[in-house]
């Protein structure tokens, strides 16, 4: 993977004249917002304490950040509290007390709440004036520097005229959105195995590098604004043929009378396995959609019509997509807080396959 080196600028005239002097100036400014400090651990700011978002800010307390963070869920807060972070009131509150922040938030309506919240709220106008409250100013560590814009990595997967819309609004206050949808499940989350899909303003993106290296095991440069969500519905696009795929193969082995857990071993070590397979696969030997949730059906109704729309406007035809609609319809009926492995009951219940112990 390629990393971008930090901007630097520089101006031979800059020591011959006025113009030269100024030269020199505004290249230092770009200079110190794309550098990364890597001296001192910034504040991270978590705004969306869910599965993947709680996941993030504990990989990032680990990693020995300071983690401020605010979910609308109580228990998320005290959740947050108990790894070790500083949960606050409101979303104003993390904008005060970080230096980057992450937002993982279920819909389009929420990333644009939280847009407004960080940019209207009187107090928080303030604090990016003047500084942050002084029970939060000591978090902080030494990343924002006088004339650094503050930085917030969108993590999350809606439209992309979305998210314009939310970064048009933070850049009235001078705050820099970057589009950075992630690749994996909850489960990979809370292990640190994500992939970030990086767009937006290159130099912000270089500054952020140390929080993405925090939360993620790799971190993708792809483009300008919203090459990385195009990203993100492709992939995803690949995990719901996957994740169906796998599901049809362990209900046709099940049919068939090999045992699953066996199946899953073997399929597992052959040429037709996939990561779905293996993230998936157990839960679907064991039929437990609701112990351990890593993409609730409900959430994820919400991304299959993202892909959806995405490549209805782009023109391109996607049928195998198409064809996983309607299992994952199926199981979202059933219970739309299940994992998404559910898909493999309805497949089973299709195949007319009652379970031995059931």
């Amino acid at each position: 993977m390629g990393v971008p080196p930090p901007l630097v600028v520089t101006s031979k005239r800059a020591s011959t004249s006025a113009r030269g002097r100024h030269t020199r100036a505004t290249a230092g400014k770009t200079a110190r917002l794309a550098r990364p400090f890597r001296k001192a651990k910034p504040t991270g700011g978590g705004i969306g304490l869910g599965i993947m978002g709680s996941a993030m800010a504990a990989s990032l307390l680990r990693a020995g950040f300071h983690v401020v963070g605010y979910d609308v869920l109580p228990r998320s807060r005290r959740q947050l509290r108990r790894a070790g972070g500083m949960p606050v009131s409101n979303c104003a509150a993390v904008g005060h007390g970080s230096d980057i922040i992450i937002t993982s938030l279920p819909s389009s309506d929420a990333l644009m709440d939280v847009a407004m919240q960080l940019i209207a709220d009187p107090t928080s106008l303030r604090a990016l004036r003047f500084g942050s409250p002084p029970k939060l100013q000591r978090r902080r560590t030494g990343l924002r520097r006088p004339g650094l814009h503050r930085i917030v990595i969108e993590t999350s997967t809606l439209p992309i005229a979305v998210k314009a819309e939310a970064r048009a609004l933070l850049a009235t206050l001078g705050i820099i959105l970057l589009d950075c949808p992630l690749s994996g499940t909850g489960a990979q989350a809370r292990t640190k195995d994500l992939v970030v899909y990086a767009s937006g303003d290159r130099a912000a993106y270089s500054h952020s590098i140390q929080v993405l290296e925090g939360f993620a095991r790799a971190h993708y440069y792809v483009g300008p604004f919203g090459a990385g969500s195009k990203m993100k519905f492709v992939a995803n696009l690949l995990v719901a043929i996957h994740n169906v795929a796998a599901a049809e193969a362990l209900a046709l082995a099940m049919k068939a009378g090999l045992d699953p857990a066996m199946a899953l071993k073997v399929l597992g070590d052959s040429a037709g396995s996939s990561r779905m397979l293996q993230v998936r696969g157990p839960m679907m030997v064991k039929g437990d959609y609701t112990s351990d949730v890593t993409m609730k059906l409900a959430v994820w109704q919400k991304d299959m019509n993202v892909i959806a729309e995405f490549a209805k406007a782009t023109g391109c035809p996607t049928p195998l997509f198409a064809a996983t609609a309607p299992l994952y319809l199926a199981a979202t009926a059933a219970n739309p807080m299940e994992d998404t492995g559910a898909v493999c009951a309805v497949l089973e219940a299709l195949a007319n396959y009652r379970r031995p112990n059931r």
